[in-house]
């Protein structure tokens, strides 16, 4: 690997090290680099749980435990330059432990890694992000046998490798990931590489998965939920046309669990939730440029007091500093699949969207006419605070 300089228009070759030699271990430095920034492995993952212990007669701990965005579980195994022989049989060994993780289990094991790393965040709530869904019921977490390993070392023996390729071969999910620290001069780089499967058979794998994918999804169409969904805001849409509300009054059911409606700024949409378990109003700030968003969140977060003075209760503001988008959100438990709560829940979604829209517009619009005053370097100061 090499630096370009520039301004010399030549390459200097930086050199390739040992982490030993550069006082590095596996738990404390590998194992945290990985868990903190989980992406460098190719993928976006969630990191559920770091030494994970919970296996019964055993005092084996894995290195890292993680769900990918289908719920399948990943047992990811550090060594540092040598990967050892014994590494397979290892992560084999972790993923039939792991096979029998239910829902509950997993909840209770991310929600004990927050409890150390993230306090104050929800497990369910952090889960239902990260998988893109309304509902944690409605999605299966560790399906069957589909638990995959990851082996990360800056050296994998031959018997390690042959042995991967004859999983894989035999439809197992392992990879092998090579990380390889190098230096020039004071400075440090980290290259992550996956060597198993080779990109190209990887690319014809992710292809695969997305015609499966897209079976899945065809399949999914029909489920009764979808079937729910239409018939409540069929029912819900024409209550909004005859309230005072005016919000809905051009929208149309859908089998989604939101109906989103207009809020006079562009791409920050007054939202309607139908979960499960829950009904809520939102304020759904999702612009495409996460400056603009945390900047309109902010100037509204400002004017908190007087908002909830007028919607007459508090709301959850939540900035999510870590995503582009930003809410505004107030919720409440229902049993919303049971049709005979459907009237008591569409008479609170009116009345609080009512409450929602005379509360937030004006300071919302407001913002929105500050945005666009503003240059945008001042609005990029915004997303660091």
């Amino acid at each position: 690997m090499y630096q370009i300089d520039k301004a010399k228009n030549r390459i200097s070759e930086l050199k390739t090290c040992k982490f030993t030699e550069l006082g590095f271990s596996e738990r404390h430095n590998l194992q945290e680099w990985l868990a903190n920034c989980p992406e460098a492995l190719g993928e976006e993952l969630l990191i559920i749980q770091k030494e994970f212990d919970g296996f019964d007669d055993t005092k084996e701990r894995l290195d890292l435990l993680a769900l990918d965005k289908e719920g399948n579980i990943i047992v990811i195994e550090n060594k540092l330059d040598d990967s050892g022989r014994d590494v397979v049989w290892q992560v084999l060994k972790y993923a039939s432990y792991c096979s029998s993780l239910t829902k509950p289990h997993i909840l209770e094991i991310f929600q004990s890694h927050l409890n150390l790393t993230d306090k104050g965040k929800d497990a369910r709530e952090e889960l239902c992000d990260f998988l893109d869904t309304p509902d944690l019921d409605e999605v299966v977490l560790n399906s069957g046998t589909n638990q995959r390993l990851m082996m990360v070392a800056a050296n994998f023996r031959k018997e390690v490798t042959s042995t991967a390729l004859w999983l894989l071969g035999h439809g197992v999910n392992v990879q092998c990931l090579k990380v390889t620290p190098y230096s020039l001069g004071d400075q440090l780089f980290l290259n992550v590489e996956q060597i198993i499967p080779t990109p190209e058979a990887k690319e014809l794998m992710i292809g695969m998965s997305a015609k499966e994918a897209d079976e899945k999804t065809t399949a999914a169409e029909q489920k009764q939920r979808h079937i729910i969904r239409v018939n409540f805001w069929d029912q819900t849409l024409e209550a909004m046309r005859e309230s005072p509300c005016n919000l809905y009054n051009n929208i149309n059911p859908t089998k989604d669990h939101w109906s989103n409606a207009g809020s006079g700024v562009s791409s920050v949409p007054f939202t309607l939730i139908f979960c499960k378990k829950e009904a809520r109003v939102e304020l759904n700030i999702a612009r495409t440029e996460t400056s603009e968003n945390k900047f309109i969140f902010d100037k509204l977060h400002e004017r908190k007091d007087e908002i909830e003075e007028a919607f007459g209760n508090s709301l959850d503001w939540k900035r999510l500093d870590n995503k582009k988008a930003s809410r505004v959100v107030y919720r409440k438990p229902f049993d919303c699949y049971n049709s005979e709560n459907w009237t008591e829940i569409t008479e609170w979604l009116i009345k609080h969207m009512i409450r929602f829209e005379d509360a937030i517009k004006r300071p919302l619009l407001e913002a929105g006419e500050e945005l666009k005053s503003k240059p945008q370097s001042e609005a990029n100061v915004t997303q660091l605070r």
